[in-house]
Order: structure tokens, then C-alpha cells, then sequence
């Protein structure tokens, strides 16, 4: 073809067949990603029972491993009897638990429940002095007053409830495929200090293994794979040592601060809170929804008392984002509040509940160091191939 000849595609076109050829390419990749995440969902909804013991057992074995290495190097004790004074600690720490912190709790979700129906007793007499208008309302809906309503329907559940539990009994095979399932259960998870005394005592590096497995591909690649698990092993550790740490920091704010102010159940719904901030925010949302109810609805509760715990909430949540975080886990993440939160919602869904938000830091924080590779290294190099394409 001379020069004067019109070329077969013009730089336009060009760029318009680029431009669709990678669009192709990132349907291709998202569909095939989505595949593979609802193959994994589904390997792991069938087999949670046999793979959650060993996961649960690996992040203990990470997070206890430099307790075995502080009583190889201070004590002289070899491998094997750190981990068994290791053992001897927690199930020490257990007992104590059970003898010292068990009653009182105990005590506390006893009182609770004596105390719930006149507390939903205020609830119903509020609601009817706050919106008089809308009690007549669903009176004439429900052609009956709401409190008798509410009342009735709870008798009538605690009956259904009755009858299943009968009907339960009454049949027993699905009686014993209940308790089979339980055992099951009971005999999957009582694996998890068996397994965590061979990962602790075990000396490979699981690192060398990784790169000895990846051995077929290409150098590069091998050096990226074995970098993003090593990155998001590092992140996985840092998290829920941070977070365990900060959530009983936190219950500890949270019980003396509604111990001071006179919440009822404060200890208790205290340490639960901070506990349950193991996952981010999530003690903080649910404490919101409980204990400023229980703070109006106790016998001497009301606004003061409901000012008085959010005020204790806004203590912990700061002391939580702007001491506790900082000081001890540092910038691990990387992630704004906001994505946190958006964080744990979606990978609760993704995952099917707990166990995703439990993993929803983690796994986010993993992408974000992914896709930064991935800009770094990959995505600059098909920036330079449009161009080239585009001359």
C-alpha cells in the first residue's frame, strides 16, 4: 500500500476498537471473578463446619504465636511447653471467667428479663401520650387497644412455641438428626485446640511453601502472589489483634461510664458493646438501638439518663477513633470511617452474615493494596499498549 493510500483504520477508529476490546476484557474478568466468588460462597457454605475450625485455629495460632516465642526466650521452656503453659493459662483464664464473671452476668440477664415487661409497659404508655392520634388509629385497625394487641400476640407465640417444641418431642427422628447435628457441630469446632497445638508447634515457612507451589509461573508474577498473601496475612493479624485489644479497652469506658450514670445492666451491656466493636461500629450501633431505650424505660430513667449514655457512647467512640485506634493499631487499613461501615454491610451480605463482617476489614483493606499493585504494575503497561495503538 503506497503512503497516499487511506489507511485501514483511522487513529479514531483505532481508538474506538481499543477502547471496545477492553471493555470485553473487563466484562470478561468481572464475570468470570463473580463466577469464581460464587463458587468459593458456595465451598464454603458446604463446608464451613470442616474449613472455620482451621481458619479460627490458623488467626490464633498468628495471634498467640509471639506469646510461645516470649516464653521460649524469657523461660526455659522448649516449643512444646509453651504451648501447653499457653494452655494452661487460657483454660485458667476460662475458669476464671465462668466462676467470677458468669454469675454476675447471669444475674444481670435475670433482672433484664424480670424487669422487660414493665419496661414495654412504659414503652406502650409513652407511645400512647406521645402520639394520642395514632394510638386511636391502630385501636380501630386492630379492634383493639395496642398494649392488649402486643400482649396477646406475644401469649399466642409463647403457645405456638409450646406446640412446636411438643411436636419436636413427639418426633424422633427429627429429634435425633437435631441432636446429630448438634454433636456434629460440638465435635467440629472441639478440633480447633488440637489443630492450633500442630500449627504452633509446627516450624515450616508457610511462605516458602507458597513460592516452591507457585514455582510455574513467571517470576514476576510468582513475586505478586506470594507479596498480596503476604500482605493480607499481615493485615488479617494487625486487625484482629488491634481490634481485640480496642474492643476491651472500649467495654471497659462503656461499663464504668454506665455504671456512673446509673444505667441498669451497665456492666454487662458495657463489656458486650465494646466486645461486639470487634467488628467496627457495629457495638456502637446496636448499643444505640438498646441502651438508650433501656436508659428511658428504666424505673429512674428518662431524657437526663438518655443524654447521660449518649454522652458516655461519644467518650468511647472518640477515645476509640483518636487514642485507641491510632496508638495501637496506627494507618493499618487505610480505610475512612465511611468505607468501614459500607465495608461491613457488604461483605455481611456477600459472605452471608457474621463471619463477613467479621472478615469485611480484611478482605477490603486486601483489595485496596490488590488494585494498588495493580495500577502500579499492570495498568500503566496497558496504558503505554493504547498508545502505541493509537500512533
Amino acid at each position: 500500500m503506497s503512503e497516499n493510500d487511506t489507511p485501514f483504520l483511522s487513529p479514531s477508529q483505532k481508538r474506538i476498537v481499543a477502547a471496545g476490546g477492553t471493555a470485553l476484557a473487563t466484562v470478561f474478568l468481572a464475570c468470570t471473578a463473580y463466577f469464581l466468588f460464587a463458587l468459593l460462597r458456595e465451598l464454603v457454605t458446604q463446608f464451613k463446619d470442616v474449613l472455620l475450625p482451621l481458619a479460627i485455629a490458623a488467626i490464633l495460632a498468628t495471634l498467640l504465636r509471639p506469646i510461645i516465642t516470649l516464653c521460649e526466650t524469657k523461660t526455659r521452656l522448649n516449643r512444646v511447653g509453651g504451648i501447653i503453659l499457653l494452655f494452661a493459662l487460657v483454660l485458667m483464664t476460662l475458669v476464671a471467667i465462668a466462676v467470677f464473671v458468669v454469675p454476675p452476668a447471669l444475674d444481670n440477664a435475670g433482672d433484664f428479663l424480670k424487669a422487660a415487661p414493665g419496661m414495654l409497659t412504659r414503652l406502650l404508655e409513652s407511645a400512647q401520650g406521645f402520639a394520642p392520634s395514632i394510638w386511636e388509629w391502630l385501636t380501630e385497625q386492630l379492634g383493639e387497644s395496642p398494649d392488649v394487641y402486643l400482649m396477646n400476640f406475644l401469649e399466642g407465640n409463647t403457645d405456638l412455641l409450646k406446640q412446636a417444641l411438643a411436636h419436636a418431642q413427639s418426633s424422633a427422628g427429627s429429634m435425633l438428626a437435631f441432636l446429630g447435628s448438634i454433636f456434629g457441630k460440638i465435635a467440629a469446632y472441639s478440633i480447633i485446640p488440637v489443630y492450633l497445638f500442630f500449627i504452633l508447634n509446627g516450624d515450616r515457612n508457610i511462605w516458602k511453601d507458597i513460592d516452591k507451589q507457585l514455582s510455574f509461573l513467571p517470576e514476576e508474577r510468582k513475586k505478586d502472589l506470594v507479596f498480596l498473601a503476604k500482605q493480607f496475612s499481615q493485615i488479617l493479624v494487625s486487625f484482629f489483634r488491634g481490634q481485640i485489644i480496642i474492643g476491651l479497652l472500649l467495654g471497659i469506658v462503656l461499663a464504668i461510664g454506665f455504671g456512673i450514670v446509673g444505667l441498669k445492666f451497665g456492666l454487662i451491656l458495657g463489656i458486650v458493646l465494646g466486645l461486639l466493636n470487634i467488628i467496627p461500629y457495629l457495638g456502637t450501633m446496636l448499643g444505640v438501638v438498646t441502651v438508650l431505650p433501656i436508659a428511658y424505660l428504666q424505673d429512674d430513667g428518662g431524657v437526663g439518663l438518655i443524654i447521660a449514655c449518649a454522652v458516655v457512647f461519644i467518650i468511647g467512640q472518640l477515645l476509640t477513633d483518636y487514642v485507641f485506634t491510632p496508638r495501637i493499631m496506627g494507618d493499618k487499613t487505610g480505610m475512612g470511617p465511611m468505607l468501614i461501615i459500607f465495608s461491613v454491610f457488604f461483605w455481611g451480605a456477600a459472605l452471608g452474615g457474621l463471619l463477613g463482617m467479621i472478615l469485611a476489614i480484611p478482605l477490603t483493606a486486601f483489595f485496596l493494596v490488590f488494585w494498588r499493585l495493580a495500577r502500579e504494575k499492570y495498568l500503566p503497561a496497558l496504558t503505554a499498549k493504547e498508545e502505541e495503538l493509537e500512533s
